[in-house]
């Protein structure tokens, strides 16, 4: 039987909170994936970028990953898909991590191409990385294309279709922001056998629209539900109205870039809904969100948030 994606729809790479010792404050973590799980998300991603995967542990990364399963489960959101990011920079350590990832409970697992070594990463390199990967893993992976945190380095569009012929390749995030890419990609394959998703919330209705499986988003950490209504409208043909809220979320999206990073997005939550600090593990910058608090990104996210309080 071949390996199936994951459905479409709207997938948050979660944000994980750390204590003012850099631990793992598993209370906030567990607040926010219920907070995430009520506000209509089909699945959340477990280590992303946004998840800080490369400032875990092996036993971190399982850890939180189990967590989160068994969370959604004891809360009635089983159908809550868990991804677990797993790329590494060897071919044995993702391998390491995708069996961890299907011990812990993930359906799936979403593989940076390393970059350590960038001029080595030729096109025979990459297909091969995660080709050995993929023919090892206990679940079904799925390519994660994002240049900002592989030095640089961008897939193009037959490099993640020829993937995509791999019996247990699925799916792929792109996080370039290249709705060309998105196209050419998902008008190749049909998304019941490869699942194409956007990576960045200001792509969302034109990724769609080019024939996506939806997106994985770092705002979707903050607007949930803003997110899952977008989708909705979009799944209604209510194209005009989806786009009301995609000129929200696309202002949203370029604010989130600029007030921090992971270390803003932790903050803005924080401030916003009770749970949590901003904490992120060096070299990484904690963000004081007094010092946001009189910008204008700011000010646009917390106009996004005022609405996703509505919903």
């Amino acid at each position: 039987m071949p390996s199936l994606p994951p459905p479409p729809g709207v997938y948050v790479p979660a944000v994980l909170f750390f204590d003012e010792n850099e631990e793992l404050d598993m209370p906030a973590i567990r607040a926010h994936i219920l907070r995430l799980a009520q506000g209509g998300v089909t699945g959340i991603l477990v280590q992303g970028s946004n998840g800080e995967a490369q400032h875990l542990s092996h036993q971190e990364r399982k850890q939180t990953i189990e967590f989160t399963r068994n969370i959604l489960n004891e809360n009635g959101f089983q159908n809550v898909l868990v991804i677990a990011g797993t790329g590494a920079q060897t071919i044995r350590e993702t391998k390491k991590l995708n069996v961890d990832a299907k011990e812990a409970g993930a359906s799936h697992a979403l593989i940076l191409t390393p970059s350590t070594w960038f001029k080595s990463m030729t096109t025979d390199t990459i297909l091969r990385f995660h080709r050995e990967v993929a023919d090892a893993s206990p679940i079904p992976t799925m390519v994660y294309n994002f240049p900002g945190v592989t030095a640089g380095q961008d897939l193009d569009s037959d490099i993640v279709a020829i993937l995509a012929t791999h019996p247990n390749i699925v799916g792929t995030k792109l996080s370039c922001g290249n709705i060309g890419k998105i196209h050419r990609v998902a008008s190749r394959i049909p998304s019941s056998e490869f699942a194409v998703f956007a990576g960045r919330s200001d792509t969302f209705v034109f990724g769609c629209l080019a024939k996506s499986a939806g997106a994985i988003t770092a705002l979707v950490n903050i607007a949930p539900k803003v997110h899952a209504k977008m989708w909705k409208l979009i799944q209604e043909g209510k194209t005009d109205e989806a786009m009301e809220l995609q000129e929200k979320i696309s202002h949203g999206d370029w604010a989130i870039s600029k007030i921090g990073g992971v270390g803003g997005v932790k903050a803005t939550i924080a401030d916003n809904f009770g749970y949590g600090k901003p904490f992120v593990r060096g070299p990484l910058s904690t963000v004081d969100v007094n010092s946001l608090a009189e910008s204008r990104d700011y000010k646009i996210l917390v106009d996004l948030i005022a609405l996703e309080k509505t919903l």
